[in-house]
């Protein structure tokens, strides 16, 4: 799959995120006291237009997501997860394996039992955006077993039923991005 490159809004995001949008701010996050980051791009798996960018940004046990993804149907709701493999290489993201679950739990939405990779839906609006934000309990940005970075998240099809074990049936996989510490 190639690796495309995120929008200069995309990457004006991220940047201002991490406290660098500002000459001479410090490119060290976590010496600011904000906590560790990590970012995946999304890429179109093949006979698709999705395309994005996820951030990760730990702080206080918790782990704050933004994602901003673009390309999907407006008006649509989409499954995301993170899977256990740093892979896209496949054209149909098959490479990023299973969804990520350390804890052996069933899959499930925030709230009740769930794999540290269950994120909740994608929801985009009529132009076919979906720009969210969240937070997580469970998994991590340091290293360690809960750790999501070297992994890659999967935004699907469908939405996801949050019931059926263990993928919530949510489809095929439209994007795929390799999550890397920032």
């Amino acid at each position: 799959m190639p690796r495309t490159e995120p929008s200069l809004a995309l990457a004006f995001f991220v940047l201002a995120l991490a406290g660098c949008a500002s000459p001479g701010a410090s490119h060290d996050h976590a010496a600011m006291g904000g906590g560790q980051m990590a970012i995946a791009s999304l890429s179109p798996t093949q006979g698709n237009n999705v395309r994005g960018l996820v951030v990760f940004h730990e702080m206080d046990g918790r782990v704050m997501v933004h994602a901003k993804v673009s390309g999907l149907k407006p008006n649509s709701e989409h499954g995301m997860h993170v899977h256990e493999n740093g892979s896209c290489a496949s054209t149909d993201g098959t490479s990023a394996g299973g969804h990520f679950n350390p804890d052996a739990k069933p899959h499930g939405p925030q709230g009740a039992p769930h794999h540290a990779g269950d994120l909740p839906a994608l929801k985009a609006d009529a132009n076919g955006v979906a720009d969210q934000k969240f937070t997580l309990v469970g998994p991590t940005v340091a290293d360690g077993p809960t750790s999501v970075v070297g992994r890659s998240v999967i935004v699907h099809a469908q939405a996801d039923d949050y019931a059926t074990q263990p993928t919530g049936n949510s489809g095929a996989r439209i994007a795929c991005g390799v999550i890397a510490a920032h």
